[in-house]
């Protein structure tokens, strides 16, 4: 096991609980709630093999759903979120020998392709959940709402979120 495997594990509890313990219990206006556990799915190594991703995708979901008590919403988001996960970044940038062991973060990819890519990520979480949680279309403009909502107000806290932790290699240490 390496030790960036560790950093992850460990990033992922402390994140699990910040969304257990405070971020559900906050909806800004009534519109939007931040999502700060999809932070490491969103900043996995691409290279990583995809089994291990959807794996680490539904287990951060399912932990959330067991402290939350939402049966299966976010395993469903976070697993579908670590599928669309390659696709989303390549989206942005070119997939060739340099973009494939990237690890997408502020200071790798630059303010324009990682805030497109984070954007996009935190609306499509959002999307996914407030979809997956109504299971109605009678208040599409609602969802449509709250998905921006939640994803501006997720998109900021996770920049904030980034901008604090810097690796080692980053500082030039």
């Amino acid at each position: 096991m390496s030790k960036s495997f560790f950093q992850n594990l460990l990033i992922t509890f402390f994140l699990i609980l910040v969304q257990v313990l405070i971020c559900n219990h906050i909806m800004l206006f009534n519109i939007a709630t931040a999502f700060v556990c999809i932070y490491v799915i969103v900043r996995l190594q691409m290279d990583l093999n995809t089994n291990w991703l959807l794996t680490w995708g539904f287990l951060t979901g399912l932990l959330v759903d067991i402290f939350s008590d939402s049966p299966g919403v976010f395993s469903l988001a976070c697993t579908i979120l670590a599928m669309v996960k390659r696709p989303c970044l390549y989206a942005y940038v070119p997939k060739d020998d340099r973009t494939k062991n990237v690890t997408p973060s502020l200071s790798e990819l630059g303010f324009g392709v990682y805030g497109k890519y984070l954007f996009s990520m935190s609306f499509i979480f959002s999307l996914l959940i407030f979809v997956i949680e109504y299971l109605n279309f009678a208040d599409v403009k609602d969802i449509v709402l709250m998905s921006l909502g939640s994803a501006v107000f997720t998109f900021m806290i996770l920049l904030g979120v980034d901008s604090l932790i810097v690796t080692r290699s980053e500082k030039g240490l």
